[in-house]
Formats: C-alpha cells, sequence, structure tokens
C-alpha cells in the first residue's frame, strides 16, 4: 500500500508543469504535498489518479502501473479536489448512494451510514447539496472519497473552508485515517501541515526541493532559528542589511523581519552595528525558532521582501 512516483513530467506546449519528479508515500503516513500556486501539485494529483497521462516517467499506486492499469489504480484510491465537483441538486444520502453504486458496494446502506458519522453529516443527511456551506460540501466529498474504503487518499485542500470546530473533527478523522492508509494532503494552511504531516514533500515550478520530516527539515534550513527585527521606521532598505555575513534571507512578517541565517552564526551584534550606521532605530529583536512558514517560502524562493 504505497504511493511511487518516478521522474515524473508533465508538459503543456512549451510550459513544464512537473519536471522529473520522484518521490513515495508509504503506508500508516501522511505526507504533505506542498508548493506554491502553479508549482504543479495539482497536476500531479491528477496524474497519480489517472486523470491525466505523464509526459514522460510513471507512477504505481499499491502495484499498479498508472498507464498500464488506470482501473485498478482508481480502485485503490479515494480522491478529493481542490474543486470539489458535487451534484448539488442531489440529497446527500441519494449523492453517496450513487457514488457506492459506481464502486459496486454490496452493503450500500450500512456504508453509507458509517461515513455519515465519519464526517459529520449526520444532521446534514437529509439536505440538498446545493443549500450546504462550503465546509460541509468539503464534508461530502470527503465521504464520497472514503466511501469505498479506499486504500490510498489523495486530498488536495481537504480543511479548505471549515470553521474551527470543523477543522479540528477533519482533522481528527484525517489522523485516524493515517493510521492505516496512505494520506497524501495537500494544504495552503502550515499550520495544518504541521498538525498533521509525518513528512513532507514541497515542489517549486515543477521540481522537487524537499522531501522530509518537518523537524529534520527546520533543523537543515537556517539551522531552524531566525532573528526577529521591528525597526521603528515604517519603510527600511534591507541592501546593506543582506550584505550581513550569514545573511541567507530576509522576510516580512506581522511587522517584524525576519532574518534567515546560516546554521552556527550569531548576526545580532551585526544587525545592530548595521542599523545604526544607517540611522535606523531597533525597536525589539528577538532570536525565535523559523517557524514552517519561514522555511516552506525560503525553499520555495517567494520571500516577502520590501
Amino acid at each position: 500500500m504505497s504511493v511511487k512516483v518516478e521522474s515524473l513530467s508533465k508538459v503543456y506546449d512549451a510550459q513544464i508543469a512537473v519536471n522529473k519528479l520522484s518521490f513515495e508515500a508509504k503506508p500508516g503516513e501522511i505526507l504533505g504535498f506542498l508548493g506554491p500556486n502553479g508549482a504543479g501539485k495539482t497536476t500531479t494529483m491528477k496524474m497519480i489518479c489517472c486523470y491525466t497521462p505523464p509526459t514522460e516517467g510513471h507512477a504505481e499506486v499499491n502495484g499498479f502501473d498508472i498507464a498500464k492499469s488506470p482501473l485498478m489504480v482508481r480502485k485503490q484510491i479515494g480522491y478529493l479536489p481542490e474543486h470539489n465537483p458535487l451534484y448539488e441538486e442531489m440529497y446527500i444520502k441519494e449523492f453517496l448512494q450513487f457514488v457506492a453504486s459506481i464502486h459496486k458496494i454490496e452493503n450500500k446502506t450500512a456504508r453509507i451510514a458509517d461515513v455519515i458519522h465519519m464526517t459529520g453529516l449526520e444532521k446534514e443527511q437529509n439536505k440538498i447539496i446545493g443549500t450546504l456551506s462550503k465546509g460541509y460540501r468539503q464534508r461530502v466529498g470527503l465521504a464520497q472519497a472514503i466511501i469505498h474504503d479506499p486504500q490510498v487518499l489523495i486530498l488536495d485542500e481537504p480543511t479548505s473552508g471549515l470553521d474551527m470546530n470543523q477543522l479540528i473533527d477533519i482533522r481528527n478523522l484525517i489522523r485516524e485515517l493515517g493510521k492505516e492508509k496512505t494520506v497524501i494532503f495537500s494544504s495552503h494552511i502550515m499550520q495544518e501541515v504541521q498538525a498533521l504531516c509525518d513528512r513532507v514533500v514541497i515542489i517549486n515550478n515543477g521540481v522537487l526541493v524537499a522531501d522530509e520530516s518537518i523537524d529534520k527539515l527546520s533543523k537543515r534550513v537556517s539551522g531552524g532559528l531566525v532573528i526577529k527585527v521591528d525597526f521603528d521606521e515604517a519603510v527600511v532598505d534591507l541592501t546593506p542589511f543582506k550584505m550581513i555575513a550569514g545573511v541567507e534571507d530576509i522576510t516580512l512578517e506581522n511587522g517584524f523581519y525576519n532574518f534567515n541565517y546560516q546554521k552556527d552564526q550569531d548576526i545580532r551584534k551585526n544587525i545592530f552595528k548595521t542599523a545604526v550606521a544607517h540611522n535606523y532605530t531597533i525597536i525589539e529583536m528577538k532570536q525565535d525558532k523559523a517557524n514552517f512558514e519561514d522555511i516552506f517560502r525560503k525553499l520555495t524562493k517567494k520571500p516577502e521582501h520590501v
């Protein structure tokens, strides 16, 4: 029960959407599949699910090749796409009965009752899908993805539109499902990734830039530390600060300039000296652990420079 991707590529005319991508998702783990908009995440997921043929390379799902055995691959996978396609004129139970029939589930009534309970749809089960909030539509989408008890779950932004209580419920469900199944989980919410994922694969411009646990990634990138500086000035020219030895990246977040720096270096004294030399006033300076958003921005080369 695993997903193996080897040198997978997808080219649209002159645009390379995915470029020789290789990674593996193993049973019993939740793999975070991350990247900025346009990085190739959704294209990769569609190739794994046999909705889009690759230009080069191949992938296997539980030993079935996506090119040679697409029907068997689809039987192994429960897929929740980012833009959750639903029949809005159908009732929830009617829709799930329809999906269960497609998968030829024998005891449909019992299985539908199970997934309705698992996804917290009991109070809404007799409603028309078109009348539901976005959060409950996501629950219906997740219910259809798991109704045939697939061994692999591919979830593209599954917590989109959920309120805090719904988010916690779905997070717990995904965590529980991840104990026995292979789960590939994509999200733009870095807190969700940290809370759910055992390991992360990060791609940028269709290319793999990281494949390891969040803890190891944090230690490898800037030693997991960042210097946060609050200047009195509204506008700061970062050019002289970028010249400080050891500084790799400077981003702005919540009013603080985050200085990412090379491991085993203390750059605080040089930041202070540079500020004095250029007539900037430092209100606050503190050393902190780099959060996952800092790490993600650095690896995908999209810092918020000012």
